[in-house]
């Protein structure tokens, strides 16, 4: 069988492609499916007695069909078609679940012996399964992956026809087609026809959005796939890698501390400090413990069974896979929770895009109910002959149609689609949508010291003993007894291993499997080990390092001569942890002395001196025992789980061995990334378990300290004393309050000494830049304090444990802060969840990678800065895209409207040509937007804080309507009326107000010669309105430079594509302009030559006034131009 002290060093295969849901996706993550109810009903279903539960069901339908609880029944509960419609719901539901509950009480495996798992899954325990087995249960249980949610083709049809806007659009078609027949009087063919085109656009919208959604659904996938999934299992008598999705029925699995759980699993071996998360599951948050030994005839609650979804978050075990797939417990109730559609949760953006349109809708509900309104009171009886039914109502849902942009929402899902694949090419691995947009407001990075910050390749570099202190070359030249010792805690108290597949090179230059910590170990006992003399040994015990005790031990017994040699305890850890249970010490002669007050003092220094230099300092002790009579681990040496319990209380009268210091060197671009987060008004702050010395040492060496001045908890509480003293005087100044009283009320428990302190009044809250506070002072703060805590520019976090960095996080977030963790292992899950943005490294534990949003490939820090900027710039390219369609969209396409209601022009641009514009010339402008480039460095702007800086704000709609719009309306307009001129000789003066005048006789024409020359006027206003679209397509690029200084024809932001919007649009108004079926059907007209290039004039005026406005808020930034800038 498989033991769990071995390792294994193979990369992972990659994971083939499919819609599958692997057991990645299963783990603890932020968006697992909702399944701890049903679990827990699931569970109670199996554990009840059947005959209690039989009783039970009679009594109560005995109660049910009594006359008194019919009659209430009757009274409270309405048995309408929608209540019986959930009823039968819930009735199916209860079924499945009775039948998932029947399925999973007939398991036995729980109840099996180790042996009997194996003879029932047909398993050798010494070579695994043989790969004709494994093909053959392959091809009969199918892959291990739990098939998707049901792709629910029906209701997505149906959101897409019929979703959003187009509820609007279908009414708009209903209403033309009443307009056409039988309103029309005669029937008009060109409202038959609109009702058709915007049947059209509907289809073409709705096609639109599902090509979009397959786009991304292939893009998040692709990029997920780039991180290998992978579970060490024994096949062929050898470990080995396999992909999660290939395990069978019958494999042996070894899961490790960080894995995730790909199957369900029967535990066959298990360290004694196993820990299982099963919150997916269940739930709760506190992990389980897990054992070999049957616990609860539930198979749902036994602790030797690790369910799919899980996690093992402390210790190490092996086991069998029982079930595979959509066979597992997790398999089974996603398949019962898929029944009901769950709505994604809508990002921040898309809220405000949302939000954006339906103000918009409500606008163009409340002018299209105006202008219907105005007609049926005013032009009906005034102008009788002007405006009939059909025309009014179409002229008001056009209104409707047009004047929200359609391809807003088309963009919004585009660009973060571009950013994700953007970020992809920079090794950043987007786990969803969402987290793109919430990565611009980051203004907190709480990030881990090793691994993150430094190289983790820690080495040796300090060793003291109780006489003397050398550097860990000198040690290679010690071979005494003390030695000896050292090596032996170094080496066998440890859990990191040499590359078995490299035996064959020497042991220096093997590569080591483990964390920072321990390679650095193993690597000092293999250079000790040529000049050091130790027996071989046995390991019995290992109770692996973790946050909350800050120590590793291990049980070992010299294996030369079992029968003479007695167990001992080897423990290294924290020097503040385990000092104060040490009695003696050694000296590097191997000589034991005792631990006075003198020598623990000396053992202080020395960790501080060598902390302030950088050096993690860990004490390495060991316990043997007098005699085998007072050797409580004699007669247990075979029992884990007394040897367990036995060895936790026995952590006194501890030697020490030695003191050792290590360093792991800070990356060399950490401190040129970390000035660029600063740069951009994010704050990083750094979370540790180091000793709060080496922390500082070395955050001062990655720039995220650089006050020369750095405070401590005790300036934290004399503030927050200071701070409320000065509150309470301003609410009461006639009445004396002592400074000293009030401090003892806010620091209670906290030494007198610190009132001193209270009376400077010099030191304010303007001074605070750089704190440095440990887990320990951390416990018990009040409010206030996390108050001043949260005003420092430059924080580290020490000796910190998982409990404490959830706190943080949680404490930031209650201060407004949008923060991002970093993480690797499962102490760090908590906090990752909690946060804003969870990031994981690539060479983290698959635990963190599955509960990470982002995943950076690359091990790299620095691709952060990639994701945040990307971030930003999704916010920023979204409001040039909005400010590019909402002038042409809303007030240039209105304006005409209202003129022909109001002031009785014929309609100067048709809604046919109004949807042209909406639909087709303004789309490939607003999508290219989308790929711009940022104009200044955007890294240099503070974060988007959401609740105050919206997507849209009055000075935005000022710039959209009140400049932009206001020069596009007015240019459209004089367009209109000279060609009117050109065309027909007829001055404006007798357009205005022509209302039932404009008809045959007016002005010496007859009616078909005045449609002829208004038809010819709308589409030279339509060309006006694409070529004024081309200037502000340029103007929108830039919010404050000059078009000359983002040139977008050449350099390195140019943007080339749009140039491509310029001979679509006029290929668009050659077709629907010079087609004769669009004349005679639509009324459009033929343009005349010139209105080609008459608008060109007025599109260059648009971007003169743009210009001159933007060297205004260039030039003179307080100006009120600038601030109305937006």
């Amino acid at each position: 069988m498989v033991t769990l002290s071995t390792r294994y060093s193979k990369q992972p295969p990659p994971i083939p492609d499919g819609p599958v849901l692997n057991f990645r996706d299963a783990c603890i993550s932020r968006n697992t499916l909702p399944l701890a109810a049903e679990f827990r009903t699931l569970s109670i279903q199996i554990s009840e007695n059947e005959n209690r539960r039989s009783q039970r069901l009679r009594g109560l339908q005995g109660l049910l069909r009594s006359p008194r609880w019919q009659e209430l029944l009757g009274e409270l509960v309405p048995m309408g078609s929608a209540h019986r419609q959930q009823e039968k719901h819930e009735q199916q539901r209860n079924m499945a679940m009775a039948k998932i509950a029947q399925q999973l009480r007939d398991y036995q495996f729980h109840r099996d012996t180790v042996n009997e798992v194996f003879t029932r899954m047909g398993t050798s325990p010494v070579r695994g399964l043989e790969p004709e087995a494994i093909e053959r249960r392959r091809s009969q249980n199918g892959r291990n992956v739990v098939g998707v949610q049901p792709r629910m083709y029906l209701l997505r049809i149906f959101s897409w026809f019929f979703g959003g806007f187009n509820r609007f659009l279908w009414l708009s078609v209903i209403v033309f087609w009443l307009c056409w027949k039988p309103i029309g009087n005669p029937p008009q063919t060109g409202n038959l026809a609109l009702g058709i085109v915007i049947i059209v656009i509907i289809f073409m919208q709705a096609l639109f959005s599902a090509w979009q959604e397959w786009i991304t659904s292939r893009a998040l996938n692709s990029i997920t796939s780039m991180v290998p999934e992978a579970t060490v299992v024994l096949r062929e008598g050898r470990q080995m890698a396999v992909a999660s999705a290939d395990l069978v029925p019958g494999d042996i699995v070894v899961l490790r501390a960080g894995d995730c759980v790909p199957a369900d699993v029967r535990l066959v071996e298990a360290s004694p400090d196993l820990m299982l998360d099963r919150s997916v599951l269940t739930g709760a948050p506190d992990p389980t413990i897990g054992t070999v030994e049957f616990t609860n005839a539930n198979y749902l609650e036994t602790r030797n069974m690790a369910m799919m979804g899980g996690a093992v978050t402390q210790g190490i075990c092996t086991g069998i896979v029982v079930a595979t797939g959509d066979r597992t417990v997790f398999g089974r109730l996603s398949r019962l929770t898929q029944r009901q559609h769950i709505k994604p949760k809508r990002t921040i953006l898309q809220l405000e895009v949302r939000r954006l349109v339906n103000g918009l809708t409500t606008l163009s509900l409340v002018v299209a109910a105006f202008f219907i309104i105005l007609w049926a009171a005013w032009l009906r009886t005034s102008y009788p002959g002007f405006m009939s039914v059909s025309d009014a109502l179409a002229n008001g849902v056009g209104v409707l149609v047009t004047f929200v942009p359609g391809s807003l929402p088309i963009s919004l899902t585009l660009a973060l689609t571009a950013i994700a694949k953007r970020m992809q090419r920079h090794n950043v691995l987007i786990k969803n949508l969402t987290t793109v947009e919430t990565l611009g407001s980051v203004n907190a990075i709480c990030c881990e010291k090793t691994g993150t910050l430094t190289q983790r390749k820690m080495v040796v570099t300090r060793v003291a003993f109780a006489d003397i202190e050398m550097h860990a070359a000198q040690l290679h030249r010690e071979t005494g007894i003390g030695a000896r010792r050292l090596y032996e805690t170094a080496a066998w108290c440890n859990s990191a291993t040499l590359n078995p597949d490299a035996a064959d090179l020497p042991e220096s230059e093997r590569e080591v499997f483990g964390d920072a910590t321990d390679s650095a170990f193993l690597r000092l006992a293999t250079q000790m080990r040529g000049v050091v003399s130790a027996a071989a040994h046995r390991t019995l015990l290992t109770i692996p390092f973790h946050l909350r005790n800050r120590w590793m031990l291990t049980v070992c017994l010299t294996s030369e001569s079992e029968s003479a040699s007695e167990p001992f305890i080897l423990i290294k850890g924290a020097p503040e942890t385990l000092l104060p249970h040490c009695s003696e010490i050694q000296s590097a002669t191997g000589e034991i002395l005792p631990m006075d007050v003198a020598m623990e003092e000396r053992i202080k220094s020395t960790q501080q001196r060598w902390a302030t230099k950088g050096c993690r300092v860990l004490l390495l002790c060991r316990r043997e025992f007098a005699s085998i009579e007072s050797n409580p681990f004699v007669g247990i040496e075979n029992s884990p789980a007394h040897l367990y319990s036995v060895a936790s209380d026995s952590i006194t009268q501890l030697c020490v061995v030695g003191l050792v210091g290590m360093v792991d060197p800070p990356r060399a671009e950490i401190p040129g990334v970390v000035d660029t987060f600063r740069r951009a008004g994010i704050r990083v702050f750094m979370v540790t378990g180091d000793y709060s010395h080496t922390a500082a040492h070395v955050a001062r060496q990655c720039r995220i300290i650089t006050g020369i001045q750095i405070d401590g908890i005790d300036e934290v509480l004399d503030t927050t004393a200071r701070d409320s003293t000065k509150e309470k005087i301003d609410e009461k100044p006639n009445k004396k309050v002592s400074s000293i009283a009030l401090a003892l009320d806010i620091l209670s428990d906290n030494s007198l000494s610190r009132q001193e302190s209270l009376v400077d009044s010099q030191y304010t809250l303007s001074t605070k830049q750089s704190l440095v506070v440990s887990g320990p002072e951390l416990v018990g703060l009040r409010p206030e304090c996390w108050d001043t805590i949260a005003t420092y520019e430059e924080i580290v976090f020490a000796r910190i444990t998982p409990e404490q960095k959830l706190q943080i996080v949680e404490e930031l977030r209650e201060r407004d802060n949008y923060v991002a963790v970093t993480g690797d292992d499962v102490n760090d899950l908590p906090a990752m969840r909690a946060a804003h943005v969870g990031v994981a490294m690539g060479n983290g534990s698959e635990v963190a990678k599955a509960a990470a949003d982002i995943v950076l490939l690359d091990n790299n820090f620095s691709s952060i800065v990639v994701a945040i900027e990307c971030g930003r710039l999704v916010f920023v390219n979204l409001k040039k895209v909005i400010i590019y369609l909402l002038p042409m969209t809303n007030l240039s396409e209105i304006v005409p409207s209202f003129l022909n209601v109001v002031l009785g022009l014929p309609i100067p641009l048709s809604t046919f040509l109004m949807l042209v514009i909406n639909t087709i010339t303004d789309m490939w402008a607003s999508i290219v937007l989308i790929n711009e480039e940022p104009e200044t460095d955007i890294m240099l702007n503070p974060p988007r804080n959401p609740k105050k800086e919206g997507l849209v704000n009055v000075r935005f709609f000022l710039q959209a309507y009140g400049f932009i719009g206001i020069i596009q309306t007015l240019s459209g307009h004089i367009i209109f009326f000279l060609c009117i001129y050109m065309r027909g000789n007829i001055t404006p003066n007798n357009v205005f107000l022509a209302f039932s005048k404009w008809t045959d006789g007016y002005l010496g024409r007859s009616k078909e010669e005045l449609a002829h020359i208004v038809s010819i006027a709308g589409s030279s206003h339509f060309m006006a309105m694409v070529v004024m679209q081309w200037g502000n397509m340029f103007v929108a690029r830039t919010r404050t430079l000059s078009v000359f200084q983002q040139n977008p024809f050449w350099g390195p932001k140019s943007n080339p594509l749009l140039l491509v919007a310029i001979p679509i649009s006029i290929l668009v108004a050659l077709f629907f302009n010079e087609v004769s079926w669009f004349n005679e059907v639509f009324l459009t007209g033929k343009i005349p030559v010139e209105f080609y290039f008459i608008p060109i004039p007025f599109a260059f005026a648009l971007i003169a006034l743009e210009e001159v406005r933007k060297l205004i808020v260039r030039s003179y930034p307080k100006s009120l131009i600038a601030r109305l800038a937006w």
